[in-house]
């Protein structure tokens, strides 16, 4: 029963060992594309060592990213009916029944982006500008842009980071006025997607590694930087931070920040607050996975 327990405890290391490694790929490949993306950017004087992070999803927008691209990629016919469905079981299998069979767990991973698997960088690029005006543009909160906007006339950049793709994360951020983003980075060759990720998902642990990475590259002092998201999944994020805000927490969020005395802004009311926050915690885990995909289908069905 021991050498049991010992092999398992062995083979959790290694998977936590292995998400470790994967997430600061991820980080440092998503903090080397927004690091270029504000060398372009016109901004004038010295930079300033505050900056702001906002994650995306009922952050910044109501509602999931990757359920209107995926819906916008379904109607372009980017993917098919069958490919949702696959790419569904595999993330609910492994999240919600809890069996981390480690193959299910790697083509979990796997099918997370794989949709868009022989597309170009342009025609997602092309095609996420008008999906942004279909269905995001007027999906921002006013409350939260605002926020972004108080950093940037205080002269501070302002990322957002996302476990949407990268360039649908650069196209919010470049709409919203903002430095640039940080979102999940799709592996491509001359310009082809291969279907597969940079490391990990852009999620959880993955995006304070980007952050830590980004602050390195910049030169900005964690201490003073802000960070705002909905989600306690993005507790790594915010705990790095000297000024941490739950906008339209989770339970759980909610519960951390008010321990902690974190501020808290809240753009919902009554029951649409309560349905969107276990929509976020239903849909956080696996944000850039089948099950935003599988709802898209489900919408497009009503």
């Amino acid at each position: 029963m021991s050498s049991a327990r010992d092999r398992q405890r062995r083979r959790d290391e290694l998977r936590r060992k292995d998400l470790q490694r994967r997430s600061v790929l991820a980080g440092e490949a998503s903090a080397a594309a927004a690091e270029v993306e504000s060398a372009l950017s016109t901004s004038t004087g010295p930079a300033s060592t505050a900056a702001a992070f906002f994650d995306v999803d009922n952050t910044v927008m109501q509602g999931a990213s990757i359920f209107h691209l995926a819906r916008g990629l379904h109607r372009r016919k980017f993917f098919t009916t069958r490919d949702i469905v696959g790419a569904a079981w595999k993330q609910a299998y492994f999240r919600f029944v809890g069996v981390e069979n480690p193959e299910h767990v790697e083509a979990a991973r796997n099918s997370a982006l794989s949709f868009i698997a022989g597309h170009t960088v342009q025609e997602l690029q092309e095609v996420g500008e008008e999906i942004f005006d279909e269905a995001m543009a007027d999906r921002i909160w006013p409350g939260t842009r605002a926020l972004a906007q108080m950093h940037l006339d205080r002269g501070e950049r302002v990322w957002l980071v996302t476990a949407a793709p990268l360039e649908i994360a650069q196209i919010i951020a470049r709409r919203l006025g903002l430095t640039g983003a940080m979102g999940t980075v799709a592996e491509h060759v001359d310009g082809v997607y291969t279907g597969q990720l940079v490391g990990e998902m852009l999620h959880g642990s993955a995006k304070a590694e980007a952050v830590k990475a980004l602050a390195a590259r910049e030169g900005l002092d964690l201490s003073q930087c802000s960070a705002y998201s909905d989600s306690a999944n993005d507790l790594p994020m915010l705990s790095l931070v000297g000024h941490a805000t739950a906008i339209n927490p989770d339970v759980r969020l909610r519960h951390h920040a008010k321990a902690n005395g974190w501020q808290i802004r809240d753009y919902r009311t009554g029951r649409k607050a309560a349905r969107a926050g276990f929509t976020a915690g239903l849909i956080g885990g696996a944000a850039a996975g089948g099950l935003a995909a599988a709802s898209a289908l489900r919408e497009k069905r009503r």
